[in-house]
């Protein structure tokens, strides 16, 4: 019996452990991308911006679905190439919002916020 309750605790820890490093991958995710948006407002080429400086990396699009920023996708367009995901990522607003969606099979979860010129910038996690 006490075998299981230690395992019922392990769980139980790991799973606030794992809720605890969520959360604060989520707050550094929007601090990136919060960041990025405020650069770019204030006048920072948006293309000049590395995707693979952040963990995890940043991606910018165009509402049109352009990729002007990301690592392996920068110059395609997101709504030909997964209209599901671009749907998702053109609910972003200027305050930012967290909108999930499927990519490659795995659920994600991102974070966008609109420049005041109308550029997406994101970055997510996968669960």
């Amino acid at each position: 019996m006490r075998r299981w309750i230690f395992v019922l605790f392990t769980v139980c820890m790991g799973l606030c452990l794992a809720g605890s490093a969520i959360a604060a991958d989520r707050d550094a995710i929007q601090g990136h991308v919060d960041a990025i948006v405020q650069d770019i407002n204030h006048g920072k080429d948006a293309g000049a911006v590395n995707p693979n400086d952040y963990s995890p990396y940043v991606f910018i699009m165009e509402q049109d679905g352009n990729l002007v920023v990301h690592p392996e996708l920068a110059g395609k367009n997101l709504k030909e190439l997964a209209e599901p995901v671009y749907n998702a990522l053109i609910k972003s607003t200027e305050k930012g919002t967290w909108v999930d969606y499927v990519w490659k099979e795995q659920q994600k979860h991102s974070y966008v916020r609109t420049t005041d010129g109308g550029l997406i910038v994101g970055s997510g996690y996968t669960e």
